[in-house]
């Protein structure tokens, strides 16, 4: 028995101490990385890229669902990007509000014929929809019947899309107008085929915005947002741009993302039944490259491009992380021929057993950890003094990399106004998310993971939206919402 003590706590030291080896290693990648796109991006001007002939078309593709609050200004936002040869396709999917209803009277759509070729199966398609408005001509809404996913929305999207890259984005989120000229960048540069992008995404909470543009990047004034806005900032800066570098990039965010078109297409775009459809079209893209014997490569680009409303509080929280973590689960069933997998290289070698083994395990072990030091407190068996030894090195380890993530981000770009008050909030955020929000989110992993092996059956549920005002009325809204 002492064998099998002693054993249980060999693992969690050497779990613990890979973990932290990971970090600094992809925190010295990503400002690698971080300092090549600064050389590469200075080299394509953007007036260059808006006035080529040579600048490849862009789909930028939103599925909505009962998005009445926003779709209005969101949609007018998405149609004043800047780039020179675009199209925004709209996905009704079956809402049940009065999302359709509002976009045909705002925007003068009439019901059309239109070639909708059905490349990859997705439920039932209705009707398409056009403007007979010019200053619309580049607008398209597919209405279709309810599939309850994202993914299968963004498989209608892509269905009616014409242009050789799409981008895929959420109707509530919010993009820089240079989105798209940003994003295009690291296709232009690489020397391989470049098949997706990714970029980061904020917390639009509390941010300044008017008829769907931000005016002014805050900090999210609650406390839960602000925890989101600060972990954000950790997967993409210290994860994503780490991972890039190397071409071992676990997903591309649904928030935001940019798709080769055709290599979606061939390799069989989202799963409809899935509820983490990023993870799961990067998968595929990148095996289906593999598969063929085509040399590939999936980036990420530091600039913050995005910003989404997030959960405002711990009951829509637990919503979303719950389902975050179902998808998760139901990542490595669908997929698990890809683990540990030396047919698939780097993805079967790196990608997948490094989300396996840090973010699909990394709850589970947590708790088993938990459990395991109540069991030595009651035994009487814990030596306090190395504990509270392992204690201040891991606080003090998370402390040193959110101050990191923080000087990245400043480094690449300044977001807010105030430099030392605004900063200064956040940072204040991971001397407590040891305490406050990370158990939330180890607790609603576990209850995702539960959910999906003991039902099996992944709801989406519903993301409660406040929609974009000025921020003294949304605040009283947030204040005032029953959730």
């Amino acid at each position: 028995m002492d064998a099998t003590y002693n054993l249980f706590e060999y693992f969690i030291f050497f779990y613990a101490s890979s973990l932290f080896l990971l970090y600094c290693i992809l925190g010295t990648l990503s400002f690698i990385n971080i300092l090549r796109y600064k050389t590469y991006s200075s080299k394509l001007d953007d007036s260059f890229l808006l006035e080529s002939s040579l600048t490849p078309g862009i789909s930028i593709i939103a599925p909505a669902y009962n998005e009445e609050k926003t779709i209005i200004l969101n949609v007018k936002s998405l149609l004043t990007m800047n780039y020179p040869l675009f199209e925004v396709i709209i996905v009704n999917d079956g809402s049940r509000d009065k999302t359709l209803e509002l976009l045909i009277e705002e925007f003068e759509l009439v019901e059309t014929p239109f070639a909708y070729i059905e490349r990859i199966k997705t439920k039932p398609f209705k009707r398409i929809f056009k403007s007979t408005n010019p200053k619309y001509s580049i607008l398209t809404i597919v209405d279709k019947e309810n599939g309850g996913t994202k993914a299968d929305a963004s498989n209608a999207g892509i269905n009616a899309s014409q242009y050789p890259y799409f981008l895929c984005t959420d109707v509530d989120c919010i993009l820089h107008k240079n989105t798209m000229l940003r994003m295009i960048k690291p296709i232009l540069n690489s020397k391989a085929e470049t098949i997706a992008v990714g970029a980061i995404l904020r917390m639009s909470n509390s941010c300044d915005v008017e008829e769907g543009v931000i005016t002014r990047v805050r900090p999210p004034r609650r406390i839960i947002p602000l925890f989101q806005e600060m972990e954000y900032l950790r997967a993409y800066l210290f994860g994503k741009m780490g991972w890039a570098l190397i071409n071992c990039v676990p997903n591309v965010s649904g928030g935001l993302g940019l798709f080769n078109t055709e290599v979606a297409i061939n390799a069989g775009g989202y799963n409809g039944a899935s509820h983490a459809e990023d993870m799961d079209l990067t998968t595929k893209m990148a095996a289906f490259m593999i598969d063929n014997k085509r040399k590939y490569h999936i980036d990420y680009i530091p600039i913050s491009c995005c910003w989404t409303e997030g959960p405002p509080n711990i009951r829509i929280l637990s919503r979303q992380r719950t389902r975050w973590a179902t998808g998760l689960a139901q990542i490595f069933v669908v997929h698990r021929k890809f683990l540990f997998n030396p047919r698939y290289k780097k993805l079967g070698l790196v990608v997948f057993p490094s989300m396996f083994i840090y973010e699909f395990l990394a709850p589970i072990i947590e708790v088993l950890g938990l459990i395991w030091f109540i069991f030595l407190v009651l035994k009487g068996d814990v030596n306090w003094n190395m504990a509270m030894y392992i204690f201040l090195y891991s606080y003090s380890f998370a402390i040193t990399i959110g101050s990191l993530v923080i000087l990245y981000d400043n480094f690449i770009q300044r977001q807010y106004k105030t430099f030392f008050y605004e900063n200064f909030k956040l940072w204040l955020c991971v001397f407590f998310e040891s305490f406050i929000y990370h158990p939330l989110i180890v607790f609603f992993s576990i209850s995702g993971y539960f959910k999906y092996f003991t039902s099996k059956e992944v709801k989406w549920g519903t993301m409660t939206r406040q929609g974009f005002t000025k921020i003294e009325k949304k605040e009283k809204i947030n204040e005032q919402a029953s959730i």
